[in-house]
Order: structure tokens, then sequence, then C-alpha cells
């Protein structure tokens, strides 16, 4: 039952599309506008115009809340003023930018931290990501553009939007507001040109967008079907997915967390990240090697993963057992690099014997997509 005396929680609206200049923040004005016109009390808590005149044009009789400037290293940086939206309580707060990271000395380290405490006070907030921010598709955006997007956004963040909406636009018709100087100005159009912005890179962030908006519109959906019954997998008699990523020092284990985390959200699975440290436990590994376990595991925390440490010997042994005792239905594994898999040795390699080991789980193998950090 709610309790009459706490507010309402806010209801969170993404626009997501997969590369500036194709109309989010355009989009998120225009329907500030919109519900202003309703009578619907409406303030832009973070704006970023890039010079983009039409945008700008659409701020227009909207109420701007002052941000906050912070002094850091000698400089002056402008971040949103959460404390004076939350003072100022209006009715829906129009955030641009939402995975944007605050400058240090913010009480936030991330905008979508400060939105939460927005939502949390009853305020609606209406946004803007690109989909290359998701955390789940970091090591897919790197092989498509070559580039580690450093400012990114758990998952289990958008699926707290109560809806999320694509603002779509073809590579061409992107490209030709890039020429005729509609998204940057020509030195950084130019630059944008021989980088990011070639037509198959932005033809294939496209068409993540409009797969990760079906995808968050049929869990939507699964999640208004779901409380008039039984879930439609358990309904049809199938089995639930439980799904355990095996975690451990190396580099290549965060990028299967994203992995293992992604395929959990489709099969809307349960999931576990799992290490097998050896009998004298965690504080018995080197120190360095500790410490980058623990960062992974960390990782998968803020994933919303539950994470747990097995105290074993026989690593292979001890994953099988956790997944037959926990009912785990796929195990994720790092494929092993080539020159060990074959190196001459009695004791077969981690993969083999899981797979030996667990005939009755499925086992997925997944191979590394290029290191990058969690």
């Amino acid at each position: 039952m709610d309790d009459p005396g706490r507010p309402r929680q806010g209801r969170l609206k993404v626009i997501l599309g997969y590369a500036a200049g194709v109309g989010k923040t355009f989009k998120m004005l225009e329907e500030g506008q919109q519900l202003k016109g309703l009578g619907h009390d409406v303030v832009i808590g973070y704006f970023e115009p890039h010079g983009r005149k039409d945008t700008i044009a659409k701020t227009q009789g909207l109420e701007s809340v002052p941000r906050r400037v912070i002094e850091y290293r000698g400089r002056s940086f402008e971040e949103m003023d959460t404390e004076g939206i939350l003072a100022r309580k209006p009715e829906v707060c129009l955030v641009d930018e939402f995975p944007h990271t605050n400058i240090p000395g913010s009480e936030r380290q991330k905008r979508w931290e400060d939105v939460q405490v927005l939502l949390a006070a009853g305020i609606d907030v209406i946004t803007t990501m690109n989909v290359q921010h998701l955390e789940s598709l970091n090591d897919q955006i790197h092989e498509i553009t070559g580039v580690h997007v450093r400012e990114t956004l758990p998952d289990w963040v958008l699926k707290t939007a109560s809806e999320v909406v694509l603002v779509d636009l073809t590579p061409g018709a992107l490209l030709n507001r890039l020429d005729r100087g509609v998204v940057y100005a020509p030195d950084k159009a130019r630059q944008a040109r021989e980088n990011f912005f070639k037509e198959h890179t932005l033809a294939a962030l496209r068409e993540m967008a409009m797969r990760q908006t079906a995808h968050e519109v049929d869990l939507r959906h699964f999640d208004q079907v779901g409380h008039r019954g039984a879930e439609p997998e358990r309904a049809s008699g199938l089995e639930h997915e439980r799904i355990l990523i095996h975690v451990t020092g190396a580099p290549t284990s965060v990028g299967l967390i994203r992995r293992g985390r992604r395929v959990a959200d489709y099969l809307r699975a349960d999931c576990f990240a799992v290490s097998v440290v050896g009998c004298s436990g965690i504080e018995g590994l080197r120190p360095e090697l500790r410490e980058t376990l623990e960062r992974h595991l960390d990782f998968a925390r803020k994933l919303h993963i539950e994470t747990r440490i097995v105290d074993a010997e026989d690593e292979a042994e001890a994953l099988v057992e956790f997944a037959r005792s926990n009912g785990i239905t796929q195990i994720f594994l790092a494929k092993p690099e080539r020159k060990r898999l074959f190196r001459p040795q009695a004791r077969q390699h981690l993969a083999l014997r899981v797979i030996r080991l667990a005939r009755d789980i499925q086992v997925t193998v997944v191979a590394n997509r290029g290191a990058s950090g969690a």
C-alpha cells in the first residue's frame, strides 16, 4: 500500500537516437512545449544547444532552471542544478544528455543519478541519449566505430523508463544535415565525416537503436501482460532461464559480463556472476589479481547482476556444481586463448571440462571482442 505522505515516483521518458543531430533534443523540447500548452508546469533542467538554431528556438517560452557553476582545476564548469530543480518543484523537467558524467565536485557522479533524485521527488523527466552509451553494447560499439565510449549508462537504468521513444533519421539524411552545417560547425563536421560519421557506421548504429527500442517496447508489453497472470514462458511450460557468467581476473571478463547481461535481459532471465578463487578464498590471491577480480565483480553488481565467490580448487567442477544447485540453464565462459587451448598438458582446458561435465546445461563460449575497461 502506498504511503500517502510520500511523493509519487516520477515517470521517466527516454528519447533514444543513434548519433548527434538526429533530433533527440528537438523532440524533447517539442514535447515540453506541447505539455506546457496543455497546462503542465514544465522547466528545462539541462539543455545542450550545440549552436543549432532550430533547436534553440524550441526553448522559447520554456522556463530554465539556472545551471550550477563548479570550479575544477582552475576552470569553471556548468552542471544541472538538481537541488535548484527540487526547490522549484516542477511537474515535468527536461534533461538533455542522460548518460553525462558530472564534473568532480558534483553531489553525484552521473546525470542519470541526478535524474533518479528528481524522479524520487515525484518529478516527471523527459531525457535524451544515444544507443551507443548503453553499457551492454560497449564492445559491439567499439567493433563498429573503433571508439570506446567512456560515458555509459547501465541497462537497468533504461529499464526504469516508463517509455522509450526512438527518433529516427536515415544515415543519408543525417549526413546531409552534417554537410549543411546543421549538426556541427564546418571544422568539426569535417572531422566527424572522417571518423564517426561514415554511412556504414551510422547504418549499423541505427539498426542497433531500432532493435533496442523494439526490445524496450517488448519488455514493457511483457510487464503489462505479466500482472494479469503467469509469465508467458512459464505459462506455456517453458523453463525459466537462469544464466551463470564465469568471472576471472582476465580482461575478457568485462566483455563477457556485458554479453551475459544483455542475453539475460532479452530472455528475462536471472543472472549470476560467479568467480572460483581456490580454497584459500579471495584473500589468498595475489593483491593485483584480487584487485582486478573485485573490480570485475563490482562492475557486474553495477549492472544488477548477483555475484558469488566460490572457494574451490577445481574450477570446472565448482562452476557446474553451482550451476546445478542454483538451477542454471546457461553458462557463459570466455573463449580460451589459442596457445593455451592447444598447449600439451594432461589437464583439459576449463571450457572443455565444463562442456564435458555440464552435458545437461547449455554452455556458451564467447569470443573476445577486444577488452575494454569496466
